[in-house]
């Protein structure tokens, strides 16, 4: 088709899409080509600024490493990595669900450990935190022989791939659900964190003049034959950033209650509901660990 006004290219794309074999493929692009154009003329966006979004898409690129997910994080920083899950589990989004955000720090490999074992793999100061789960069908019966990936930052608000001083798989690890779907692990308490804003999300974070930071939770990732993989988080309930968590990943149905103990620590309990579907593992959104740098 040969351009004669601007009305023209948008039709010219979507004629092309005709060769796209794969029916939802070919729907995806189509939305995307008619909401992408209608966002442009709304905006009537300069040739400067969409050089500038074109520069921004690079940097995210750029700014993506074996250990960190720019792309991840400027999606849960846009409300996007919460909206996709909400739509996608609580009955297509119509009930209260324990899924949320998978994050940009899971990482593959993680050891298998018994229930009641530490996730503690190098010296990690802070309060003592034991943990005790289950896991349910929607009918509020036990599953058994889940698997439960957990993982969460140190109290002094790092990732184990993100802190060259900590072990390799430090406050990771996989267990199995007992007979009675239960499961467990002693760790310390997360503490909240700033995510970081040394990319294009800490440019996006400050052109809003919006905080960078996210209360304090544990994630979980619970994967079992003839049920849907979940990503979760539970949330300290009096974590101050509850309101305004930078990447929008707190419901109601995820707020814990962290319970302090006579010596100290403290005590969570936490019960899972999962729903038949697909069970697929997700690709983790980092491969490696930060090292430090040469001297």
């Amino acid at each position: 088709m040969i351009i004669e006004k601007q009305e023209d290219v948008t039709q010219a794309v979507l004629a092309e899409m005709h060769r796209t074999p794969d029916p939802r493929t070919r729907e995806i692009l189509s939305a995307l080509v008619r909401h992408l154009h209608a966002l442009v003329r709304e905006l009537r966006l300069t040739e400067r600024e969409f050089q500038e979004a074109i520069g921004l898409v690079n940097a995210i690129g750029r700014k993506t490493t074996p250990s960190h997910n720019e792309a991840m994080l400027m999606a849960g920083a846009l409300g996007v990595s919460n909206l996709v899950c909400l739509l996608n589990n609580g009955a297509l989004g119509t009930r209260p669900t324990q899924a949320n955000n998978l994050g940009p720090f899971w990482r593959e490999g993680a050891p298998h450990l018994r229930n009641g074992d530490s996730l503690l793999r190098s010296a990690t100061p802070g309060p003592a935190l034991s943990f005790k789960g289950w896991v349910r069908d929607a009918q509020g019966r036990p599953v058994a022989g889940a698997e439960v990936d957990v993982w969460h930052s140190s109290p002094v608000g790092l990732y184990e791939n993100q802190d060259p001083t900590q072990a390799d798989m430090n406050l990771r690890g996989v267990f199995t659900t007992e007979a009675d779907g239960s499961f467990g692990f002693a760790s310390v308490k997360p503490a909240g964190y700033p995510v970081p804003t040394d990319g294009p999300n800490g440019a996006l974070l400050a052109a809003q003049k919006r905080h960078n930071m996210r209360p304090a939770h544990l994630h979980f990732m619970i994967h079992k034959p003839g049920f849907k993989t979940i990503a979760s988080q539970v949330y300290v309930q009096d974590d101050p950033y509850l309101e305004t968590d930078s990447q929008f990943g707190v419901t109601r149905a995820l707020i814990g209650d962290y319970r302090r103990q006579p010596d100290g620590g403290y005590a969570l309990e936490f019960t899972f509901t999962i729903e038949p579907g697909e069970a697929r593992r997700p690709q983790a959104p980092i491969s490696g660990k930060a090292v430090a740098p040469a001297q």
